[in-house]
């Protein structure tokens, strides 16, 4: 049996593999399989990790235990926070008040003074700065938030990517994050430049060419104001079938080439 065809069950107590029990026994809870084919469960006893054949790969319990990402695994251990490697063995010495997930081999951790900052695979301190908040690497750039309360774009040696400043901000993907400044939601590239002048309420990530915003009703009594760009009938990107609506707001999804060229006669369109 391939351990990536084992499945969790709907109310997350035990294994399937074909829609049938596995290991003869439920748990208090289980995760997902993770490469190399291990999964963290809970029962009595306390919580650890299995390998595919139902076995716990150490005799070890924690108060907490999650997946493997790049052989690693977060635990917690009476209010300490660290990481096992792919045998079970504790990955480095120290401790933390809470520990992330490894994502391109480096990981977000607060340490016990609730500073935030990255380790690599062997526990080191991959830079020597410390944020309010730091989040997980994708594409080699990570998000925190510094002590001046902004957010800004960190690269894997703990450099800033460029010297633009947000009140919220998210990751890479596909070249364009997401950012939010004064006027709202917009994207920006790797120089930290708006890709665009519009602004919004609620952006997302471009998934192949389009992304969706929303706007406030507001917005949509000022329609006539903007007709001629990303509303005209003659060059609205979207199915006008599409549009989902709240009781406040409208979402719809906007192919990036057309944002580009949008000149709002608006300050802002959220």
């Amino acid at each position: 049996m391939n351990w990536q065809d084992i499945r969790v069950s709907e109310d997350s107590t035990h294994f399937l593999c074909d829609g049938k029990p596995l290991f003869g026994k439920t748990f208090a809870e289980v995760l997902k399989f993770h490469a190399p084919g291990l999964a963290p469960v809970k029962d009595d006893t306390g919580a650890y990790h299995l390998e595919s054949k139902g076995k716990p790969i150490y005799a070890q319990r924690y108060t907490r235990t999650f997946g493997y990402y790049c052989n690693r695994a977060a635990v917690m251990d009476k209010g300490k926070w660290f990481h096992l490697d792919d045998k079970g063995n504790k990955a480095y010495i120290n401790t933390y008040a809470w520990v992330g997930n490894f994502q391109e081999n480096f990981c977000p951790v607060r340490d016990h003074d609730n500073r935030y900052f990255h380790i690599g695979l062997s526990g080191e301190r991959v830079y020597p700065d410390s944020f309010v908040y730091a989040g997980d690497f994708k594409d080699g750039f990570a998000c925190v938030k510094t002590n001046k309360g902004v957010y800004r774009h960190i690269d894997c040696k703990g450099a800033f990517l460029h010297d633009r400043e947000f009140i919220d901000l998210g990751i890479f993907h596909k070249n364009f994050a997401i950012a939010k400044d004064k006027r709202g939601w917009h994207h920006i590239d790797k120089a930290g430049k708006e890709i665009y002048q519009a602004r919004f309420a609620s952006v997302e990530p471009f998934y192949n060419g389009f992304a969706p915003f929303s706007m406030t009703r507001k917005l949509l009594l000022m329609r006539r104001v903007i007709k001629h760009s990303l509303f005209s009938k003659s060059n609205l990107p979207i199915d006008l079938s599409r549009r989902f609506y709240s009781k406040t707001r409208i979402t719809v999804c906007v192919e990036r080439e057309r944002l580009l060229h949008f000149r709002p006669k608006c300050e802002n369109v959220g």
